[in-house]
């Protein structure tokens, strides 16, 4: 049975990276290492060969990431923001404060293109989640693993 997620999220810009690394992995990325493999079975006995084993894991490892990304692509949905909306949805841009008086900006993204340390947040995390649907002016409540965090919406942003 396919137990693949249909209809994941993506911004318009986390499709084109999407597409962008699956072609680097089909070309560039493809070949490399197909010739290193090439190179490793010139010399001769592979049980030994510490570049062929290694190769052939790359191989695999990219291989795998291959089928994800093209998984990703087919299941996914990008979302077309409505700029004069003032809702927060998926590629919403949010200015929040939080109960420690600390101001932070955060992009909401589909949980393919999460990534805290850019500031891009899943809809689906529990932040994300919190503000979905929500204004500026709102006052949400987010329970994490620590206990409850207050922020109030400052801005939206839907471009």
């Amino acid at each position: 049975m396919n137990d693949e997620k249909v209809n994941k999220y993506l911004t318009k810009e986390g499709l084109e990276k999407i597409k962008k690394e699956l072609e680097e992995r089909k070309g560039p990325i493809r070949r490399g290492i197909a010739m290193a493999i090439k190179e490793a079975k010139e010399q001769g006995d592979l049980s030994e060969n510490a570049e062929y084993a290694e190769a052939k894991a790359r191989e695999v490892e990219n291989e795998k990431r291959i089928a994800e990304l093209e998984s990703i692509y087919k299941n996914s949905v990008v979302v077309k923001r409505d700029t004069k909306s003032k809702k927060i949805g998926i590629g919403s841009t949010v200015k929040v404060l939080n109960d420690k008086n600390i101001e932070r900006i955060y992009h909401i993204v589909g949980s393919d293109e999460a990534d805290p340390t850019a500031n891009k947040i899943s809809n689906e995390s529990p932040l994300g989640s919190a503000l979905m649907h929500r204004m500026a002016g709102d006052k949400i409540t987010v329970e994490v693993p620590g206990g409850n965090i207050d922020y109030e919406i400052k801005t939206v942003e839907n471009k």
